[in-house]
Order: C-alpha cells, then structure tokens, then sequence
C-alpha cells in the first residue's frame, strides 16, 4: 500500500483506494483533538453513571439448583463461585451442530475466550468467571489446551441455559453469592457482549463494581483506593499490597520519575 507524500507543498495521494480525512498541520491536528476529547470524557462520565445506575439494579433469588459437569465431577452453582461473592458465567457455543465442532468452538465465542485478561485481577476483587457449554468435559479439556484458555470451564446438564436466556444465543449472566442463597443480578448479550474481555468491563456489569473510593456505590459496599490494589498477576498475596515504588508510580507517575532521577544523581 502506498503511503501519500507531499512534494513541493502539494499534497500527491497515494494507493490507499479510499477517501481519507483531511491532512493538516500538528497545531490543527492537536485543536481537534483537544475539542473530540471533550466529548470522549463526558462519554467516560456517562459510562461509569451507568455503571453505577446498573449496580442499583434489583435482584432476582435463583432458586432452582443447577447441576453442571466440571473437570472434577458434578458441581452445583454455588461451586462456580469458587468461594467468591461474585460470578460471571459466559455461556459459549461448543457442542455438536456448531460450526467447526469438534475441533473448535463457535468463532465468536472463540474470538472473545482469545479476549479474557488473566483472572488473577479478577478474582482478587471477589470475583469469578467461569464458562458454560453442553460439550462434554474431555472435549471442553482438548479445546482449552489447544488454544491456550484458562478460565474455568463447565458442561451445562439441565435448562441452565434455557432458563437464563442463553439456549439460542451466547451472553454473560451475572450472579452474586450471600452465603447459600444466590442472586441474578445483571445480564448482557448481543452486541454489549462485544466489549467483554478486559478487567474493567466485566468488573463494571457486577453488583460490586470495582469496588475503587471513586464509584458512586450503594451504602456499605467494598471499597478501596484505585491503583493500590493493582498488582502483578502472579503477586497477588492475602492482605498485601504492591510495591510501594509501584503504587507511586501509578498514582503520581511524573513526580515519582522526578524523585528517581533525584535518587540516580545522589548515587
């Protein structure tokens, strides 16, 4: 493909084969983007007021008991939560009749499992995901070390999926755990299935939040300062938190790159 060039001020397009926004100087370059940011931070806003208005969303008590098949045998719904108060199941497509059984997974699903962030950030907010299909446990075990997935992975046995909204199309329910009794809390599908992957999208559809001082949460809900839970993945300990060099970095990175330098020039 070829790149435009500007010869003696003249602006020559190249091979693209498409019709491109205008080209202008950095000073213009930087106006528009200064005017766009604008609305991308009312955008954040906006996000975060439905995040919090999702969190005041009511419950709904689950009182049937789900039976699923999980690499150790038989698990109920409760076992999904793995001892946290906070569950995302993700029912994905793999079993006969879809595209690519057996060797693998409906694509999308498959393109969003390639999406999951390391759980570790995840579970060290109280928070479990886990995924659902009817395929059995021997093929659910193949795929997941073909493609390199390491989420929790269960075969759905009874109307689990039917009785959730996820029989003909995939979607994330959300589920909170008050000791036995478990709740339906919040659920997402279609095209808002699409952004789920990272930390925060599926932090932002629990009742919990984030669980960060700067959500607008309900009264009583677990919070702590941002970033100072941030932490490696495979440093996550029990009432520790990160480095304290790394936590001043995090919340005032242009001064802690000011006090380093002060310390490399002291020797």
């Amino acid at each position: 493909m070829a790149i435009s060039k500007e010869r003696d001020g003249e602006l020559v397009q190249g091979d693209l084969g498409m019709k491109t926004p205008p080209i202008v100087p950095q000073q213009e370059w930087e106006a528009t983007h200064q005017r766009l940011l604008v609305k991308e931070k009312a955008f954040t806003r906006s996000r975060d007021a439905l995040a919090a208005e999702r969190r005041r969303m009511p419950w709904m008590a689950v009182e049937k008991k789900y039976e699923f098949d999980g690499p150790k045998g038989k698990v109920g719904l409760l076992d999904l939560f793995e001892g946290r108060r906070q569950l995302i199941v993700y029912r994905a497509f793999f079993e006969p009749g879809v595209f690519g059984w057996p060797e693998h997974a409906c694509r999308g699903c498959s393109l969003g499992a390639d999406q999951v962030a390391h759980l570790a950030h995840l579970n060290v907010r109280d928070t479990t995901l886990a995924y659902a299909s009817r395929a059995p446990q021997a093929d659910i075990a193949r795929l997941k070390a073909r493609m390199g997935w390491e989420m929790p992975w269960y075969t759905i046995t009874d109307s689990f999926d039917v009785d959730f909204g996820v029989d003909q199309w995939h979607g994330h329910n959300v589920f909170f755990r008050d000791g036995e009794r478990v709740f339906r809390t919040y659920f997402i599908n279609n095209r808002g299935d699409e952004a789920m992957g990272t930390i925060w999208s599926y932090l932002d559809v629990t009742p919990l939040g984030r669980q960060e001082t700067w959500e607008d949460s309900l009264e009583g809900y677990p919070q702590t300062p941002p970033y100072k839970w941030w932490n490696w993945h495979d440093n996550y300990v029990a009432e520790t938190s990160p480095d304290p060099k790394w936590v001043d970095i995090q919340i005032d990175p242009e001064g802690a790159a000011s006090r380093r330098r002060a310390a490399e020039a002291k020797g």
